[in-house]
């Protein structure tokens, strides 16, 4: 059984999604008052959370992650809203293993704010996007996307809502298909 491992910055509703139909093995975030780590207390998912401005630099940062997810033997790490930027040090240990949803069908809105991004491009659809983290910002090579038209009645808080609906259904799905392989 291939155990997973989700990093998340905020609030968790997509680690909630994972939680009740995988066995999560431990939730990391990189902050400490996050919510993600109320609803792992919830789920009784071990949680942890430390801080880049506690370690010297991003490397021990990283590297005590690492040591984290190697006590644990943890084979893939699903970023849900994990903030930061992957670095070096935890993506060569994790290199092939670490997966992100993307709120945009991407190439198009990379970033932090994809699907305000693509509101204010005024675009008819956007989507939802799963893949590969590498050294880039949503950059990695593409699992699995799903398109989320923008209706002509949308609000900006009503379009978020549908894409983060196609989130709840694809992240699964991905993920389903990654521990059978």
């Amino acid at each position: 059984m291939k155990k997973i491992a989700v990093f998340a910055s905020g609030n968790g509703s997509n680690f909630q999604v994972i939680a009740e139909q995988f066995q999560v093995e431990l939730v990391f975030s990189d902050h400490r008052d996050a919510y993600v780590l109320e609803r792992a207390q919830n789920l009784a998912v071990p949680s942890f959370a430390f801080e880049l401005k506690e370690f010297a630099d991003k490397v021990a940062y990283e590297q005590a992650i690492v040591t984290l997810l190697q006590e644990r033997a943890i084979d893939l790490v699903v970023l849900a809203g994990y903030m930061k930027i992957v670095g070096p040090t935890l993506l060569s240990a994790y290199e092939g293993r670490i997966i992100n949803i993307h709120p945009a069908y991407l190439p198009e809105f990379p970033g932090a704010h994809g699907i305000q991004d693509a509101w204010e491009a005024g675009v008819t659809e956007s989507g939802v996007t799963v893949h590969w983290v590498d050294a880039g910002v949503d950059t990695g090579q593409v699992i699995k996307q799903v398109r989320v038209p923008r209706l002509p009645d949308d609000s900006l808080e009503t379009f978020e809502a549908r894409i983060h609906e196609a989130e709840y259904e694809l992240y699964p799905a991905v993920i389903k298909e990654l521990l059978a392989e």
